[in-house]
């Protein structure tokens, strides 16, 4: 019976470290280093045609889902970093865009773990996808 509270103690102090963990902007908000589409076990890269307002439009976008905000950055600096949380643990995600003249370059990656297990890839074409007149 110990060994339940023992356990049960450790996941609650794992997840409260996950939820209250401080994102700290120098780290996060960095300009995306995207040359291409890519996936990866952490997250995923894009570019994006979009024309100068792409930014803009994707911030509506992102505004409006669950458990999204903004960490630092805005459409008139051309950046932006938000943090996704996942609905049951609170695990943050981190998602860069920059507008680069008519292109985004979208930077996904998750902040603890090895594998977001497509989460990111999937978000982020549900963003894209939304983009599309």
């Amino acid at each position: 019976m110990m060994l339940f509270w023992v356990l049960l103690t450790a996941a609650a102090v794992g997840v409260g470290f996950i939820r209250l963990a401080p994102s700290d902007p120098a780290q996060w908000h960095v300009a995306p280093d995207v040359s291409g589409d890519k996936v990866f076990a952490s997250g995923v890269t894009r570019l994006v045609e979009t024309g100068p307002d792409g930014l803009a439009r994707l911030n509506a976008i992102a505004s409006g889902r669950p458990r999204t905000t903004v960490l630092a950055g805005s459409v008139d600096q051309g950046m932006i970093t938000y943090i996704t949380r996942s609905k049951l643990f609170g695990f943050p995600d981190y998602i860069t865009v920059q507008q680069d003249g008519d292109v985004l370059k979208i930077y996904a990656r998750l902040r603890f773990g090895r594998s977001d297990m497509g989460v990111n890839a999937a978000r982020i074409q549900g963003w894209i996808n939304a983009l599309q007149p």
